[in-house]
């Protein structure tokens, strides 16, 4: 009965952690580039969309699927680096734990 209650105490740390985490995911921003510099995208680690900057230089109307394909590119740039960071936290509130390979927690 001990052994539970210490995995009950332990399950109600890593909550509260988890929830913790949460929370700093949505004010952690990433940025995401492409076009060496020349559409930047910003968001959260959560993948909240907060920002997108453009060269000015890029913006002629004949080149207009290269802007498109740049604002893609930096935005999957960016969704990978949000998706890193927030393994990143979560591997943190999860190290020590015995978990099977592969579960997401998020």
């Amino acid at each position: 009965m001990r052994d539970l209650m210490g995995i009950m105490k332990q399950a109600q740390a890593m909550q509260q952690k988890m929830e913790a985490v949460q929370a700093e995911l949505d004010t952690i921003e990433v940025e995401g580039t492409a076009g060496g510099g020349m559409v930047t995208i910003r968001m959260t680690a959560k993948g909240a969309l907060k920002g997108v900057t453009i060269d000015p230089s890029v913006l002629n109307p004949d080149e207009k699927e290269i802007v498109e394909d740049l604002i893609v590119a930096a935005a999957n740039d960016a969704r990978q680096k949000a998706e890193r960071t927030m393994q990143e936290r979560m591997a943190e509130v999860t190290k020590g734990l015995p978990l099977p390979p592969g579960l997401k927690l998020f």
